[in-house]
Parts: C-alpha cells; sequence; structure tokens
C-alpha cells in the first residue's frame, strides 16, 4: 500500500489541489489511485498509445478483433476500441466515483480529432457516456465546442472542456455553461483544462524560432502567469466551474499549481512517478503574484502570449486555429492517424 505520507496525499491533506493522472493503463491507474489520484483524464492518442504498448497491446488488440466482427469500418471500430479501452480504465475509479457520491473518480474520453462539428462532439459525447456512470465528456473549446458543451450541460452530461489555451476561452466556457444550466438542480459538473504545458511549448518553440530575445526565466512562467489570471478571474466570477490543469511538459507544472483549488493532470511516467521518488515539500506556490517585469516582457515579445493572456485577446472562430490549440490537437491526429491506420491493416487480413 502507498504511504500516506507520500506527496500526492499530502498534497490533498494540506490543500485543495488534487492529482489526476492522464492517458493511463490499467496498471498505471492503479498505481495513481494507490498514490492519491482523484481523477483521469485520456485523450484521442490513447487508442494508439495501448495498440503499440509493450505489456497492453495484445490486450487492445484482442478488444479490437472482437469489435471487428461487428464492424469492418475503421473509423467505428476505433471510437469502439477507444469507448472500451477508456471504459475499463473507468472501472478501476468507480468505486471511488461510488464511494463520494460522484465528487471524484471521473474518467474523461474526447472523440476523433478529425470530427469536431457540433453534431460530431454530441455524438461522441453520448455514445462514449455508455461507457460508465463515471464517464466524463471531453469536448475541445472551439466554436463547434462551445455549442456542444452547452447542449451537454442541458442534458446534465459531465463535461471537461479541454483545449484551452486562452483566458477567453476559460470565461467562454462558464458563460456557456451558466446559461445551459440557468434553473436546473443538481446540475451535472463541468470543468475546463487549461493546457498549461502545451502552451509554454508552443511559445518556447515560438521562441526558438524567431530568434526571440526573451530571459529563459520570463519564458518558464508564461503558462503559469496564463494559469494565474484564469483561476482568479473564475473565481472573482464566482462561476461553479472546475479547474483542470494540463499538458504538463515539467513537474514544475504540477508543483506551482500547487494551493489552487484545482485538479492538475499528470503523466504517470517521467512525471507522477517523478515526484513520488523525488517527494518535494507541499509548497503552495500559485497564490505568489507573478512580477510585472515578467508579464511586461511576456506581453512585448509574444504575440500569442497577449492573445491568450487579454481577455478579449482572441474570439471563438479564432480558437481552432490558434497556435497552441493546433500544436496540441496534431499530435492528436497523428496519433489517431496511427492507430487508424494499423487497425485498417487488421481489416485486410480478415
Amino acid at each position: 500500500m502507498m504511504d500516506k505520507s507520500s506527496y500526492f496525499h499530502r498534497v490533498s491533506a494540506q490543500t485543495a489541489t488534487r492529482f489526476w493522472i492522464n492517458n493511463v493503463t490499467r496498471e498505471e491507474a492503479d498505481m495513481a489511485i494507490e498514490a492519491g489520484a482523484v481523477g483521469c483524464t485520456q485523450n484521442p492518442s490513447y487508442v494508439w498509445k495501448m495498440l503499440s504498448h509493450e505489456t497492453e497491446s495484445a490486450y487492445a488488440t484482442d478488444i479490437l478483433k472482437d469489435i471487428l466482427k461487428e464492424t469492418k469500418d475503421a473509423n467505428e471500430a476505433q471510437a469502439a476500441l477507444q469507448r472500451t479501452l477508456v471504459g475499463n480504465v473507468a472501472k478501476h475509479f468507480l468505486p471511488m466515483y461510488e464511494e463520494t457520491h460522484g465528487a471524484w473518480g471521473y474518467v474523461s474520453i474526447q472523440g476523433n480529432p478529425f470530427m469536431e462539428t457540433t453534431e460530431d462532439i454530441i455524438r461522441f459525447a453520448e455514445y462514449n457516456r455508455e461507457a460508465g456512470p463515471n464517464i466524463m465528456a471531453k469536448i475541445p473549446v472551439t466554436e463547434d465546442g462551445l455549442k456542444a458543451i452547452e447542449y451537454c450541460a442541458s442534458k446534465r452530461i459531465p463535461i471537461n472542456a479541454t483545449e484551452v489555451m486562452a483566458v477567453r476561452q476559460a470565461l467562454d466556457v462558464c458563460e456557456v455553461y451558466e446559461k445551459a444550466t440557468k434553473g436546473m438542480k443538481d446540475p451535472a459538473p463541468i470543468y475546463f483544462s487549461h493546457i498549461t504545458g502545451i502552451y509554454d511549448e508552443y511559445l518556447q518553440n515560438y521562441v526558438k524560432e524567431n530568434h526571440v530575445d526573451i530571459s529563459p526565466d520570463t519564458l518558464w512562467q508564461a503558462g503559469i502567469a496564463a494559469a494565474k489570471k484564469v483561476y482568479q478571474i473564475v473565481n472573482d466570477k464566482r462561476y461553479p466551474v472546475g479547474f483542470i490543469g494540463g499538458g504538463a511538459r515539467g513537474l514544475h507544472h504540477f508543483t506551482e499549481m500547487v494551493g489552487a483549488k484545482a485538479c492538475i493532470t499528470i503523466n504517470w511516467k517521467g512525471a507522477a512517478e517523478d515526484l513520488l521518488k523525488q517527494n518535494p515539500p507541499v509548497v503552495q506556490r500559485f497564490f505568489m503574484p507573478v512580477p510585472t517585469a515578467v508579464l511586461d516582457e511576456l506581453y512585448e515579445k509574444l504575440p500569442d502570449f497577449r492573445r491568450g493572456y487579454d481577455v478579449h485577446g482572441i474570439t471563438p472562430p479564432e480558437y481552432e486555429q490558434f497556435g497552441p490549440v493546433v500544436l496540441f490537437r496534431s499530435s492528436f491526429e497523428d496519433a489517431w492517424t496511427k492507430a487508424n491506420a494499423y487497425i485498417k491493416e487488421q481489416i485486410e487480413q480478415l
């Protein structure tokens, strides 16, 4: 059994911050739960991870073979495989969900990244919800995604509004949710996922490619600075929407968020297991203000920081093509394409 004095248990005991695990195998799910995880996010790269995984590929392929007895359409098979794989992980979190009466234990699942019209998003959300009571629909915050969020919230579908890189995206989610649930008793929960790490990765790539003269110490704080602004505005306006921090690209994307009333998602390998080994002190850094000089330099030298940081820096029609969003989604599209090609090969062999 995991020592209750281990890092994530201490974070939960001493702060409002909670640990969620990202894109896990069944074994990693169990280890994460033991370590203190209270939720899980899976993304569209999960099917390929499982099909190509050293120890899970046979398990995933066996499930696929059964699915291909029912359909020879690669896209339908992939959606069914994803739902089954994620649904099986959700079973590991189900006792927690039941014991906390739905407060914790959710597992979120997102649909085909190449099919993201409002209608498609809603269809995937309803389809994936069939995998278990603790399944949470993961919906990208694009113009079409916001319409899907409004519909799903009105139907009491739990939601993880993802691909949030800009302050405006988060506020739009909150406003849409309030509209959809006005007068509703006990609406289903909703979170928005501010993808802090990918936001940082995108800005770091921009600095390198464009030879921007900026302090590395300043650049290191960009994503966290944006997350702090989002968090403050949402809390000041008392929106009943939870905050998830995601896309971690370094341990600081967890440790710098400690103190926030938020769920921070990280991978097991290279993140959660490293923090358990390092066992750092629990220090609440999130509410430390970002120095004015840091914000000034970010604002002056990085146009997409301005777009993401300003309350009106970007509009819904621009969300889907916002650089950090494109970077994030491209990783999903690449993995989805690889899994789809594998499934087509299996179909051809039948």
